[in-house]
Parts: C-alpha cells; structure tokens; sequence
C-alpha cells in the first residue's frame, strides 16, 4: 500500500480527512504534517502514525524534506482568499513535493467554478484555478511519473457566516446586509465532515489499488450537498434554527463592507469588497450545481444543510 502524506494536517477539513482516513488505513502508512505536530492525538501517534513539522511559510527545502517518502500527499488549500498570496505560498509546496517524489497530490479545491469548470467570477476561487492549472501542466509534462486529483469540495455548511454577513445565532439581527438579494440560483450547501469522509474514502481507494483504476486520474470531481438553497432560504434555516425570523436586504458593496463585524473580519473596507465577488458567482450559479457524486462515494444520502444547521446553531 502507498504512504500517505496529509498537510496541513490541521484545521477541520484536514484533521476531518485523517480521522476518517486512519479508520481504515494502518497508521504506519500515513504521515501528518504541520504547523504544531505536538497537537495531533496520541491515540494516532500510538497507532503508527508519523508526524512531522512544517507549514505554508517553510522554506521549500524544509517543505521537501517535510514530503520525503510520501507516495500520496492530501494537499489542503491555504486558509486566505488572497489570491496572490495564496499562490505564492501553495505552488512552491506543489513543486516541493514534486521533487520529493511524491507521485500523486489530492488537492482540496473549492465547489466554485459551476460544473468543474475553469473559470469563476469569486476571487476567493482564482488561486484554485491557478493551482488546478498548476497540477495539470505537471501530470502533462511528467504523464508517468505524476499525477493529481482535483478535489473541489463543495461549500461548507458551517461557512455559512462570510456568506452571510458574519451572522452570529448568538447575537442574531433580523436582516442579513449583503450585495445580493437573496434570490436563487443558491448554493448546495454541504457538511464538512462529510467531505473530509468523503475525502478520505478518496484517497484509501488510490493509496490501496492500481492507479490505472482510479477513477479520478489527472481529473477534477466536484462533491456537493443534496439541492442548492437561495440565500434568502438560507437566512429562513437559520432564524428557524434559533426560533428568530431573519432575512436577506441587498446593499451596496459600501454599505456591506463598512458594517463592523465585517469590517472586524476583513480587516479593510476594499477586503470585503473584494470578497463579495462570492455573491457574483452565487448569483451566476456556479455554487448551484448538484452532483450525485458524495453520496456515492458515502453509500449514503449526505446530511441536509438544514439538519447540519439546526445541530450547529439551534441550541444558541
């Protein structure tokens, strides 16, 4: 059976894959990378698995070094939509493990883009685009010794709050102020650790049969929830979930980017106004696409966005 190599082994989506992962994968078979290594369980550790120390801000030796002997390495996108810095951190890890001889990258890409398209109107998309493109002209170049999967996980149900205005259950208002007006197409929301299961199942399938078999050889795959829900929907789930009414006003990207929790979260008005080019794409339905292929891949029906929420959010 190949090596796996998961990094940043951290964060939820990545420590979501390696628990699912070490379910049914020997543990001296995967390697965990990160940041704080000391943080992972020691359950894992006991039962084989190997951690090592390295981020995004490493060095590209000290990344090389960090994917040594991985066979298959689950490449988990850097939190930021900064797309320029976002490049600039992900690709030198891409190319690092390339001269490591890592022989396959999964990477966690996003669920913009449509239907495994390669264009988006979100700039919090770009850097995705650029790593796909990245992969492709490396599997394109080296048809032998490297090849990749594309994995755009569908939006995060517990994301919810960029896409909403930062809206707090706990201190909820009764109109979410974002530049869209809450109209469909919407956004096949799904849950989280469902991707990081479905993920994982992803990767155990290559790292334990023939890649000639793989069905996702040099490809994108696109995982989703089970129907797109409008924003204004979206807003209803939530008020029925902390027992309040809530709905959408659209406003403009001025009046958006200067409320404080936005500005709290950005950091700058021109940030938030950057990222509203996420309600671009919503509204041109790249967010809507549904696709059969998570529960195929759970032997399950995924967990509705309105199940996931009312569990998150209703005891606030």
């Amino acid at each position: 059976m190949k090596t796996i190599g998961i990094f940043p082994a951290s964060g939820a989506l990545g420590g979501s894959t390696y628990r699912h992962l070490l379910k049914n994968v020997p543990g001296d078979k995967v390697i965990l990378i990160s940041r704080f290594p000391e943080k992972v369980p020691d359950t894992y550790v006991q039962g084989g698995v190997r951690l090592r120390q390295a981020s995004y801000e490493s060095s590209p030796e000290e990344l090389q070094a960090a994917f040594a002997d991985i066979d298959v390495l689950f490449l988990v996108s850097y939190p930021s939509f900064v797309h320029e810095y976002r490049v600039k951190v992900q690709i030198p890890a891409i190319d690092a493990a390339r001269r490591a001889g890592v022989k396959h990258i999964f990477y966690s890409s996003l669920g913009f883009g449509g239907n495994l398209t390669d264009q988006s109107l979100a700039v919090v998309m770009q850097a995705h685009l650029d790593c796909e493109r990245h992969l492709a002209k490396l599997a394109a170049s080296d048809p032998a010794g490297f090849t990749y999967t594309s994995v755009r996980e569908g939006l995060y149900s517990e994301s919810f709050p960029i896409y909403t205005a930062f809206f707090d259950a706990a201190r909820p208002t009764p109109e979410i102020r974002i530049p869209h007006d809450g109209s469909g197409p919407g956004v096949a929301w799904v849950k989280r650790d469902e991707l990081g299961e479905a993920t994982a199942r992803l990767i155990e399938r290559y790292a334990k049969g023939p890649a000639e078999e793989f069905a996702y050889v040099n490809a994108k795959v696109l995982l989703t929830g089970n129907r797109p829900w409008t924003l204004a929907e979206t807003a209803e789930c939530l008020g029925r979930a902390i027992g309040k009414d809530v709905g959408i006003r659209k406003v403009g990207l001025d009046e958006y980017a200067s409320q404080p929790q936005v500005l709290g979260k950005f950091g700058t008005p021109e940030m938030g106004k950057s990222w509203a080019s996420a309600w671009d794409a919503i509204r041109a339905g790249e967010t809507a696409v549904v696709t059969p292929t998570l529960g195929e891949i759970l032997g399950r029906r995924p967990e509705d966005f309105d199940v996931t929420i009312k569990a998150l959010v209703g005891s606030n």
